[in-house]
């Protein structure tokens, strides 16, 4: 018999706890199942004929139980819940530095502006060779955090490489807060018109996303961008809701068995409740993007364009156990202010097939437009317009995903590390001249062009990597190479809000939808059944 039915066998006996015993009710059926599960866990640790690591055994017992519940119910390490914690606090202690690893070493990509890794003068293009006296080449790239990482206001010790230094440099690096920025690009579209582009909801969301909204300027139109925004803190999801709508607002609901039902309402009026609003989702918007687009369309609030998001609409409640790992178990089911469910339906125990599904759903737009024939019909709370409950937030624009491109030469320079090679080693040489002939993004965006040298360059080192590609996937990834490695030059030569006034300008159907309808208030106004606006 495989480990795995070992294993599952293992779990079997959590599963069963639901099933009474005899006719007895379910709670005599937990205490039962319990202490049957104990009984078999002592005896194979008295009987078996090799010595058993219970701490892995543990592990995989629990993960076999909750993979044979809903998709989203989950177990932690307690190593995991430290990368989790971080994430969602919105800062972790360190030196402050974008890294990638390229032939072995630790590249500085860029370094946090005003973090302690700046401040003693390390720069982009350096390399970290080794860190407390100890070379760090060979390193892997998930090792590397390890390394920089540490408690606060501990110290550090680099040795840096640096391109035209005969010797390694050292320095000494203390520790501080660095903060994980969850607002990726703030600036404005088109007069009048801001975009806000967010990837998740840490606990620093909302507070950054007020500070980029502030910094806009005035500003009669927002885009709101939550593609690939897989959700996050419930809270922040919930104040980004209350920063569109009136005070008293229904804008979730929870519902489940054996937890108290709660209504989540705006307690103050938003700061931008009239303003023309357009929110961008994709099949990667999950739970609070889902959140805030179904609360937004259920109030007439603005319109929702992109494609149908991801349907993650299940409550977690997260339990620490008493090693530091954490199990989080779903208690409940989210409600938009509609009466709609955004969880999309699944079988308990089939996650492959749950995840088969949000993969067609992604690729195959008539698919997921037949889903929407059977699909309970719900009514906006304010224009009384048609909205579907098939689970997820289908959008007003729907735009399917172009699947008529061939990406596979691009996406094999991106696998094969091909693309951060030959952009780190070009900047290594042009930074300096790059910087001098264009001193502003404006010039760069206006003036910038990669040159044919640049990708026979590029083509080149994919090469070396037996990335061979024929000349119709060249020729039809050759447009959206020129654009990306524009773009991903200028996140280099400044940061990641100047990726996306690139990617967004040149090719990005939602946005420019987005962009065009924000600038007709009539059809805005249609689209959302307004009647009172002139």
């Amino acid at each position: 018999m495989k480990r795995a039915t070992i294993l599952l066998l293992l779990a079997l006996p959590f599963w069963a706890a639901a099933q009474s015993p005899k006719g007895g009710n379910a709670s005599q059926s937990a205490e039962y199942q319990k202490l049957k599960f104990e009984q078999f866990f002592d005896y194979l640790n008295a009987r078996y004929v090799d010595t058993l690591n219970n701490e892995t055994l543990v592990e995989e017992a629990i993960t076999g139980i909750l993979s044979a519940l809903d998709p989203h119910s989950s177990y932690s390490s307690a190593e995991e819940m430290k990368s989790i914690t971080e994430s969602f606090d919105g800062s972790f202690s360190g030196i402050g530095v974008e890294f990638d690893v390229i032939n072995d070493t630790i590249i500085v990509v860029n370094t946090v502006a005003g973090g302690p890794a700046e401040s003693v003068g390390i720069l982009p293009n350096d390399r970290i060779v080794s860190v407390d006296g100890k070379s760090s080449v060979g390193v892997s790239r998930a090792d590397v955090p390890k390394l920089l990482r540490g408690p606060k206001r501990s110290r550090v010790q680099l040795g840096i490489e640096r391109r035209g230094e005969p010797d390694d440099l050292i320095f000494n690096v203390t520790r501080d807060d660095i903060p994980i920025h969850t607002i990726d690009a703030a600036y404005m579209a088109a007069p009048g018109i801001g975009y806000i582009r967010v990837n998740r909801f840490a606990g620093t969301t909302m507070q950054e996303f007020r500070q980029s909204f502030d910094g806009l300027g005035p500003l009669s139109a927002l885009i709101l961008d939550l593609r690939g925004n897989g959700g996050g803190l419930l809270d922040q999801a919930i104040e980004m809701s209350e920063f569109f709508l009136p005070a008293g607002s229904v804008i979730v609901s929870t519902e489940g068995r054996n937890v108290r039902n709660i209504s989540y309402k705006s307690r103050r009026a938003g700061t931008f409740t009239e303003g023309r609003l357009v929110v961008l989702i994709d099949s990667s918007s999950a739970s609070g993007s889902e959140i805030v687009a179904g609360a937004v369309q259920d109030w007439d609030r603005g319109v929702i364009i992109g494609q149908p998001s991801f349907g993650k609409g299940l409550v977690q409640q997260q339990i620490p156990l008493i090693d530091g790992s954490a199990v989080r178990i779903t208690v409940a089911r989210y409600h938009t202010p509609s009466g709609r469910v955004i969880q999309r339906p699944f079988e308990n125990g089939d996650i492959e097939g749950y995840y088969l599904d949000h993969i067609r759903r992604t690729l195959d737009s008539s698919y997921a437009d037949s889903l929407n024939m059977d699909a309970p019909v719900y009514s906006t709370l304010r224009n009384g317009r048609k909205v579907l409950g098939a689970g997820g937030i289908y959008p007003d624009i729907h735009i399917p995903l172009d699947t008529t491109k061939n990406y596979s030469y691009w996406n094999q320079l991106i696998r094969g590390g091909v693309i951060n090679e030959y952009i780190n080693t070009l900047l290594e040489k042009e930074r300096g001249r790059l910087t001098a002939q264009y001193p502003t993004f404006e010039r760069f965006a206006e003036q910038f062009e990669v040159t044919p040298s640049m990708l026979e360059a590029l083509a080149d080192l994919g090469r070396t990597r037996n990335i061979l590609p024929t000349p119709e996937e060249e020729a039809a990834t050759l447009p959206d190479i020129r654009m990306h490695l524009k773009a991903l030059i200028a996140r280099k030569l400044w940061d990641s809000n100047e990726y996306f006034r690139i990617t967004n300008s040149a090719d990005d159907r939602e946005f420019a939808k987005a962009v065009e309808i924000l600038q007709h208030p009539a059809e805005y106004d249609r689209l959302l059944g307004n009647t009172d606006r002139k």
